[in-house]
């Protein structure tokens, strides 16, 4: 039987919030997937602009080299907890793979979310 835990993004401190530090791929690491290959992360992600300037954010899900792989939207102005990633899978892989993100402009976007971690 399936087992559920929930978790915080890796690559948060203590559940807060993620501070979308870069501007070009590699993003900034949000959450490393797990590196057993019967487990499954289910990630859910939200973004907050608090710059006065609507924001590209571009997700790299799971890769950084296939534009299969990308996420993109503008985050408009001054909003928070706007949905990014409502759930999606990744799967465990010997290599963990890793989400990351980056936007138009450093340091303005955050992004706040967890994770059901799933194993068999």
């Amino acid at each position: 039987m399936a087992t559920f835990s929930k978790l915080t993004l890796s690559g948060s401190t203590d559940g807060r919030g993620i501070k979308v530090a870069q501007t070009a791929t590699p993003g900034t690491t949000l959450h490393t997937g797990s590196s057993t290959v019967t487990t499954y992360d289910e990630i859910w992600l939200y973004a907050v602009n608090s710059d006065t300037t609507a924001r590209k954010l571009t997700i790299e899900w799971g890769d950084t080299t296939s534009p299969d792989d990308l996420i993109e939207l503008t985050v408009a102005a001054e909003s928070g907890l706007v949905l990014v990633a409502p759930g999606l899978l990744i799967k465990g892989n010997a290599t963990p793979l890793v989400v990351r993100a980056f936007a138009a402009s450093a340091n303005v976007i955050s992004i706040h979310g967890f994770v059901n971690r799933i194993t068999a």
